[in-house]
């Protein structure tokens, strides 16, 4: 009798899925009503998304791009390098827009009208030669999102961009890598691809330093929508983990002694100091 109600589960009442169709009727105890459980409902990624309508400054075809609902998935953490990891969805894949028509990409902030001599560079040197492809899942797969920062990378070098705009596609490209590898952890058959995507994550990472490096002298803040102190706080981070000591350093104080600098930027730059006090410790 007790395969009689099974199924129940997928209405929401999985707890009377062994529920007596009779009673005993000797038993003359109060039937207990039970409080039927709340059921929550379990978000799938493209749950997280929508196909969002932009005009392409180069083609000035509009087209779709998708993007992330806003407030719709919860932060989980923020690692050291402030790559924000939230629940369900791996928000760096949504973070580049792509025009499948003349192949322009840029981040969403940058996917604006540019000057005639940058429309014209894009024009002859990426639309009239770049064969795009069409992104037909519900989804961007790791390896499409891959495909399209790095089609705005090559949009910005070509436009002649700011360092700074580059410097952040590395940044935020090395973030898209490392949640890949966290996406494969765990899969045996996949540690060859693990430790590709690792070293390239790493190269991503050298260049995201050294565009910063380089915009922070030539370029006015806010620099990709940041203040001083939190590109000095990228830089410190990327700079040790390269063991470019000095140069880390030399950003942590710069942080610490900033009279605008926030009190949670202040915070991390301290953890940074720890683990260089450390770090230094451990080369004696």
């Amino acid at each position: 009798m007790s395969g009689l109600l099974s199924g129940l589960s997928s209405l929401g009442l999985g707890d009377l899925e062994n529920a007596k169709i009779f009673e005993e009727p000797e038993k003359k105890e109060p039937v207990e009503i039970r409080k039927e459980a709340k059921v929550i409902p379990e978000f799938q990624e493209k749950d997280y998304i929508f196909d969002r309508s932009f005009d392409c400054p180069i083609c000035a075809k509009k087209i779709t791009s998708k993007v992330m609902k806003t407030g719709k998935s919860k932060l989980l953490r923020m690692d050291k390098d402030l790559r924000p990891v939230h629940e369900g969805v791996d928000t760096q894949k949504y973070e580049v827009v792509a025009c499948t028509e003349c192949g322009f990409a840029a981040l969403i902030r940058y996917f604006q009208p540019m000057s005639s001599n940058q429309t014209k560079l894009i024009r002859e040197k990426i639309s009239d030669n770049v064969r795009m492809r069409k992104y037909a899942g519900d989804i961007y797969t790791y390896e499409e999102a891959m495909e399209r920062y790095k089609l705005a990378l090559v949009c910005a070098i070509v436009k002649q961009g700011k360092v700074s705009e580059r410097a952040y596609i590395c940044l935020k490209a090395s973030w898209l890598l490392r949640g890949w590898q966290e996406n494969l952890a765990g899969q045996k058959d996949k540690e060859e691809e693990i430790a590709r995507l690792k070293e390239e994550e790493r190269e991503y990472r050298l260049n995201a330093l050294e565009g910063f490096v380089a915009a922070v002298g030539k370029e006015d803040f806010p620099m990709c929508g940041m203040e001083m102190s939190t590109v000095s706080y990228l830089i410190a981070a990327l700079a040790l983990e390269f063991g470019k000591t000095d140069l880390a350093s030399q950003q942590i104080s710069s942080i610490l002694t900033s009279k605008t600098a926030g009190a949670r930027i202040k915070e991390k730059a301290r953890d940074l100091k720890d683990e260089l006090l450390a770090q230094a410790k451990k080369d004696k």
